[in-house]
């Protein structure tokens, strides 16, 4: 069992997706982070009866999305950007705004970006040391599945950022740099560094196979995904890099990239109140950011990304047995295509509140490795 440092008192914003039934969006963030002991306060950006556009396919703590539809009927509405703004508005009248952290995922239009984008700034504005996790949910496997227009937008708000969590193709749109290699995803993360003064990076669902040196190697038989991170050195904005590979997952599941936000902002909440860290620094750079001769397994992006990703492997391990379980149980009778793509999405939500404590105390099996620039 690793060992537990107490965290500091973590009043968290989540503005994101929200279901009725399933974990994924604000449903998935608040359980987690509460269960880690942080305050969430959620406001959502749709409200679905259930998963909608994002369905996790070959997962893993790497978060693969795909272009699935979740359950591909729903019912519910989406919010504008004049609702979410007015929610926070009412937040605001109570003074009710005192938050350590923000942590925004999906939002279903430009306007609506822009909207978070407004509250971030404001939040900033009242206190040096709010902390903003953004999840830039636009797309993968080389195409957006939200409109064009949503890319400016996040753009925009990058300056803004503390910790951006982008699967690959993301992280290719955000940096304008084509990723297909080690050498050009440290491009990539090196530019949202330089250009944005972006402290962490996370890029998830790295397609390509490493060793322990940070080269290619043929892909093993073993399947895998990969994360590589990286905090700034505020010096001189170049990357502190790290990756952490993991098995995938035959299986597909929904919410594992809200899992995987929610799972960062508590450990690294942790790691850097071991280190001092949360505190006002009267200016000199960001807070949540370490001295640059720290060096990069031990950054505590570093040793958060181990912990979130210890806690995901065990559930997502576990929800494939029990869907393995159930599925087997009820045997495939007669039926059409919709029905049975219900019954193995219904059989996939994630076991999140059955695994619990996989959340409170996990045990790091993968660790991070350095990745050298060259």
């Amino acid at each position: 069992m690793s060992a537990r440092t107490e965290m500091a008192e973590t009043k968290v914003l989540a503005i994101a997706s929200h279901v009725v039934y399933g974990y994924v969006g604000n449903t998935m963030v608040t359980f987690v982070m509460q269960s880690l002991g942080c305050e969430v306060s959620a406001l959502h950006t749709v409200h679905f009866s259930s998963s909608f556009l994002i369905i996790y396919i070959t997962n893993s703590p790497a978060c693969s999305p795909g272009n699935h539809t979740g359950y591909r009927q729903i019912k519910g509405t989406k919010a504008t950007a004049s609702e979410i703004l007015d929610l926070y508005a009412g937040l605001q009248q109570s003074h009710l705004t005192d938050f350590d952290v923000l942590l925004s995922g999906y939002a279903p239009s430009a306007e609506a970006v822009q909207a978070v984008g407004s509250i971030a700034r404001d939040l900033k504005n009242q206190r040096q040391d709010l902390f903003w996790v953004m999840d830039p949910v636009m797309g993968d496997n080389g195409r957006l599945y939200v409109s064009e227009d949503v890319l400016p937008a996040y753009k925009a708000l990058l300056p803004y950022a503390d910790l951006i969590l982008p699967n690959q193709f993301e992280a290719e749109v955000l940096s304008d740099v084509k990723i297909t290699d080690l050498s050009s995803l440290i491009t990539a993360i090196s530019s949202l560094h330089s250009k944005y003064k972006i402290p962490h990076v996370v890029v998830t669902s790295v397609r390509f196979t490493l060793n322990q040196d940070g080269d290619q190697k043929e892909t093993s038989t073993v399947p895998s995904l990969s994360i590589i991170g990286s905090t700034i050195r505020w010096a001189d904005s170049t990357p502190r890099l790290f990756q952490i590979t993991v098995p995938d997952i035959d299986a597909f599941f929904s919410g594992t990239g809200d899992m995987f936000a929610a799972l960062m902002v508590a450990r690294l909440r942790e790691a850097c109140t071991a280190d001092g860290l949360c505190q006002s620094n009267d200016g000199n750079g960001p807070t949540w950011l370490c001295s640059d001769d720290v060096e990069s397994l031990s950054t505590p992006l570093a040793r958060a990304a181990e912990k979130v990703c210890a806690s995901m492997s065990v559930i997502l391990n576990r929800t494939k047995e029990s869907m393995d379980l159930e599925l087997k149980a009820n045997p495939t009778l007669p039926e059409s295509d919709i029905d049975a793509h219900l019954r193995k999405t219904k059989a996939a939500e994630v076991r999140v509140t059955r695994f619990q404590h996989e959340l409170r105390d996990p045990v790091v099996v993968y660790k991070a490795e350095e990745v050298v620039a060259r």
